[in-house]
């Protein structure tokens, strides 16, 4: 079985980080490992703390796992402190695994700053000229290339610049109120556009983390890049079409929606109330407050 590592944050509601990366992951069939950067406590309303690994511990997780399982790929999700940074560029060149995938999280969809100016600088320092492929969103794009982006030939134009500047694969991520769900591929050999369908659900926490490990699963299988992008896309397409709904805000998507085995099934009495419940709409699905019957594994 091939594997891989995600070094990135957690989230304790499941959605994103860590969590979003080890479940999809496995969906794409490899084995997942991971390296902590920061715990979160979070839920889809928004994060309410966080608390980061310090360096020197995040190297030793980093060296575990190399030094038993080497990973055939490795993602890295948001690292919000320069010293961290650091650490992760200097073990992956050390251990020079063959594939990185970097979702270099700096701006939210809406514009906020979600890291400083000298982590952005030292990002870009440190681990973008390492990385095989990069997945900015288009105000991450912006940051990297120095450019506006208002239209397809921008973001062409930004992806190119990006690439030429750090010497690595760009797969700029439309859907930012722009081009719709098209991605572009920005690579040695030019550009291709990944055409997508923008799927009408709110419920979209985690989808940076989910396309980029499924992009990291699918290197690691062997699939070269423009076929691990296309599979990437078409999972994280799935996940979104499965019309999850949980939680008070933005939920994450079901990274389990093509899990059909029989260690899925809900017993039955479950399953009739579930249905019972969407029928009348009176359920809360959210209220943990009512403690289940028999909750023993």
């Amino acid at each position: 079985m091939r594997t891989a590592l995600t070094i990135a944050g957690s989230d304790s509601s499941g959605g994103a980080g860590i969590q979003a990366d080890i479940k999809t992951m496995m969906a794409n069939g490899v084995f997942a490992m991971s390296a902590v950067t920061a715990l979160t406590a979070q839920n889809t309303t928004g994060v309410t703390a966080i608390l980061d690994s310090t360096p020197e511990f995040l190297e030793a997780q980093i060296d575990a796992v190399f030094t038993d399982i080497f990973p055939d790929a490795v993602k890295i999700g948001m690292v919000s402190a320069s010293p961290l940074i650091r650490s992760i560029a200097r073990k992956l060149r050390q251990y020079a695994p063959r594939y990185v995938v970097v979702d270099p999280v700096m701006v939210a969809t809406s514009g906020a700053k979600l890291i400083s100016d000298e982590a952005v600088s030292t990002l870009k320092e440190e681990l973008l000229p390492i990385a095989t492929v990069i997945t900015p969103n288009i105000p991450e794009a912006e940051v990297l290339s120095g450019l506006e982006i208002r239209s397809a030939e921008d973001m062409i134009r930004a992806a190119e610049s990006i690439y030429d500047r750090y010497h690595c694969a760009v797969l700029c991520k439309g859907g930012h109120s722009l081009n719709d769900a098209n991605d572009l591929l920005f690579a040695e050999s030019g550009y291709r556009w990944f055409m997508g369908k923008r799927i009408d659900n709110p419920n979209t926490h985690g989808t940076g983390c989910t396309l980029s490990s499924a992009i990291a699963a699918n290197l690691a299988k062997g699939f070269d890049l423009e076929t691990s992008v296309a599979r990437a896309k078409e999972y994280i397409s799935g996940a979104l079409g499965a019309m999850l709904d949980l939680g008070h805000g933005s939920g994450p998507m079901n990274h389990a929606f093509d899990q059909h085995g029989r260690f899925m099934e809900e017993a039955p009495a479950a399953s009739e109330a579930g249905t019972a419940a969407s029928k009348t709409g009176t359920a809360d699905r959210n209220d943990a407050a009512k403690p289940q019957k028999g909750g023993r594994a």
